[in-house]
Parts: structure tokens; C-alpha cells; sequence
């Protein structure tokens, strides 16, 4: 019966201990991986927006990872047929047990030869005190109900871990826009201002405005071609609508007003860490006028 690359390499994995042999098995040489990022620390302390902003970045990303999977889990990024070349994984105290575990796979990480990094997120107990409450959330260690003996315990187990983070990050007195820039400047391989995604689409106010809209257009004080009998059966795609709509340079004085405030608005989402913008231009039915703006 064969046995599969992954499963070698954990029996290599055990051998090297066994023998002392440093070296790291040889499937890790040809593997595509190139970073690995452990994620850990306080349970309300921003482990999902640190992931939020790798999986933003491209990383394979995978939250509230027992031990014991991470280990197999990279063994099979290791395996020269995987194509992941930077991942990032959330493991902490919700693993329960299994958690105390952590410190042993890093060492196991190490052995098999993968490049990983420790994030450590924390921030002090009246921050967390404060989160929890805010969120209602049960913390994982808090069996009594009691949020402040759960820190406590997370505290105790958190400590070794804490040792041997690469980068300790405290989040207390930071938004989640100002935690997500630390992050990316500190832990991104090729650090670069925050992406924004933005999305233009017309709508008819008739039907009612998009429900998730963030800015919104009115643009229904321009002239109708709704209203020449001849443009009507058009559309805002056609070149006579926007000609129609651009009498008097209508559409100029518009886009004269816009794209300034756009060119300032964009750059303070990105700066307070949105990944998405969508802006909804409106006129009556969302033929003519939306249309050709959008």
C-alpha cells in the first residue's frame, strides 16, 4: 500500500527528533510556500481584523485552527504540488484543550523547515472588559459567566506564547482602520497603502434607492430625455443621450463638482481601512441619466 508525501513527512518529522538530525525534510525545498503567519493572542484583542488584513493582501487564510491541524495543514503546503505561497491562520483559546499544544507545533514548524512568523495581539483588561460587554459575547474561558476571571485564565496560557511572538501588537486606544494600517506595515511582506474597491452603478429612485449604498447621486436635476419622444426608446449608453444630458455643459459642471470631492473622499476611506465603496448615481426610472453617469 503507498503511503502519501504528507504522511513521509511526518514520519521524517519524527525521525529527525529521534535522531537529532537538524535537517529539514525535503519536501519543505521545493515547496511554493514562502510565509506563514501563526495569529494568536487575546480573545478580543482584533485576531479577526489582523486576519481581515492578510486575506485582503492574498494570503490563504484559515481562522480558529487547532494546533494539531496547523502542523498537517503545512505539511501540505510544504507538499511540492501545492501552489498556497503565503498563508495565515487564527488559532487561541477556542481550541479548548488543544490549544496548549501551540508552543510544541512551532517548534515542530521550525524542525520541518517552514518560514513562519507570531503575531501576538493584546490590550489591557479594561479595553477587553469593555469589548465584551459592548459585543455581549461570551469569552471562551469564561464558564462562570464572569468575563474578567476568563482573561485572567487566558493570561496564564497566553504567557509562553507571548514569548515567542515575532511581533507583539497592542490594540488598546486603536480603531479597527488604525489596528488593520499598523498590521499591514509591520507584518505585510510588500507593504502598500490599503486597496478600496469602488463600485458605480445606477439605480431608479422609482424602484427605490440600494439598500447598501454608501454615497448616493441624485442626478435627476439634469435633462430628461425621457421626455423627447425620439431619445425615450434609448439608453444612457447611446451617444445622443449623453449628448442630450450634456446641454450647456451640464455634464462638465457636474463632474466638476464631483470628482473633486471624490479625489478627497477616497483617500479617508482608505485611510480608516474600508475595503469597499459603493457609490449609486440615481435619476427616475435608471434609464437615460444614471445610466450615462455611471
Amino acid at each position: 500500500m503507498g503511503v502519501s508525501k504528507p504522511a513521509r513527512l511526518g514520519e521524517r518529522l519524527r525521525r529527525s527528533r529521534r535522531t537529532g538530525d537538524p535537517r529539514p525534510p525535503a519536501a519543505g525545498r521545493s515547496s511554493a510556500l514562502e510565509d506563514l503567519v501563526i495569529i494568536t493572542g487575546f480573545s478580543g484583542a482584533g485576531k479577526s481584523t489582523a486576519m481581515a488584513v492578510f486575506e485582503d493582501d492574498g494570503y490563504f487564510c484559515v481562522d480558529n485552527l487547532p494546533p494539531e491541524m496547523i502542523r498537517s495543514l503545512a505539511e501540505l503546503f510544504m507538499h511540492e504540488g501545492s501552489r498556497v505561497e503565503r498563508a495565515a491562520i487564527v488559532s487561541d483559546v477556542r481550541g479548548g484543550a488543544y490549544f496548549e499544544g501551540l508552543v510544541a507545533v512551532l517548534d515542530d514548524l521550525a524542525a520541518i523547515g517552514v518560514r513562519h512568523r507570531v503575531l501576538f495581539l493584546e490590550a489591557d483588561e479594561q479595553t477587553l472588559l469593555t469589548r465584551f460587554k459592548e459585543t455581549r459575547r461570551r469569552h471562551p474561558l469564561a464558564t462562570a459567566g464572569s468575563v474578567a476571571a476568563g482573561i485572567a485564565a487566558e493570561r496564564s496560557l497566553l504567557a509562553r506564547l507571548r514569548e515567542r511572538a515575532d511581533v507583539v501588537m497592542t490594540s488598546e486606544g486603536l480603531t479597527a482602520g488604525m489596528l488593520r494600517r499598523r498590521i499591514a506595515e509591520e507584518m505585510l511582506p510588500t507593504p502598500h497603502p490599503g486597496r478600496l474597491a469602488v463600485t458605480f452603478q445606477s439605480f431608479g429612485f422609482k424602484h427605490g434607492p440600494p439598500r447598501d449604498a454608501d454615497l448616493v447621486l441624485d442626478v435627476r436635476f439634469l435633462p430628461n430625455p425621457h421626455y423627447e419622444a425620439r431619445l425615450r426608446p434609448l439608453t444612457g449608453l447611446d451617444d445622443e443621450i449623453v449628448a442630450y444630458i450634456d446641454r450647456g455643459d451640464a455634464l462638465k459642471t457636474f463632474y466638476g463638482h464631483i470628482e473633486p470631492l471624490l479625489d478627497y473622499l477616497l483617500p479617508q476611506y482608505v485611510g480608516e481601512g474600508k475595503a469597499n465603496l459603493f457609490v449609486a448615481i440615481g435619476c427616475t426610472c435608471c434609464r437615460h441619466r444614471s445610466v450615462a453617469i455611471a
